[in-house]
């Protein structure tokens, strides 16, 4: 493979295969390609994305539990194992994060009134106007982002993800 000569077509990835390809012909690379496009276009996303957070003092994390709470409808509450299991963490860190915007008022804890044992996290009034108007600039910050895709490849490409998360969400 020789895309030295057609730019366009040449990512970093490529030349990760190359070297691949020279050292080691006689692996089967191909899984390496779009793995590591999908990881490297993670990264690539997760800066672009954390630099608008920044504008609110917020991180991705901070964002996407916000975002979480917000989206569940008032009253903006869930329990502390719904929000961990939502977002992909551990409840050690679900702890932690949640004392980090606990001290900041963003949420607060609330009593469960279905089950007097527990508590509920919830967004303040402040953690609802901030995450309002982040959300805002989130979305027009992702349309920029793809903006330069076209409708129908936007499109495959989203069909295309889903069924690679649904092959990877599938129990084992």
């Amino acid at each position: 493979m020789n895309k030295q000569s057609n730019r366009n077509n040449f990512d970093m990835v490529d030349v990760i295969l190359e070297q691949w390809q020279k050292e080691r012909p006689d692996l089967d690379i191909s899984p390496m390609g779009p793995i590591g496009r999908i990881k490297r276009c993670a990264i690539l996303l997760e800066r672009q994305l954390e630099s608008k957070f920044a504008m609110f003092d917020l991180n991705l994390w901070e964002f996407d539990m916000l975002a979480t709470l917000r989206r569940s409808g008032a009253p903006y509450c869930l329990s502390p194992t719904e929000l961990f299991s939502m977002l992909m963490v551990t409840s050690g860190t679900m702890t932690h994060r949640l004392k980090r915007l606990e001290s900041r008022n963003l949420i607060k804890r609330v009593s469960n009134v279905e089950d007097a044992r527990s508590t509920l996290v919830q967004l303040t009034e402040k953690g609802l106007e901030l995450i309002d108007v982040a959300v805002e600039e989130h979305v027009k910050n992702e349309h920029i982002i793809l903006e330069k895709l076209p409708a129908d490849v936007l499109k495959n490409l989203d069909e295309h993800l889903a069924m690679l998360l649904k092959t990877l969400e599938a129990p084992i």
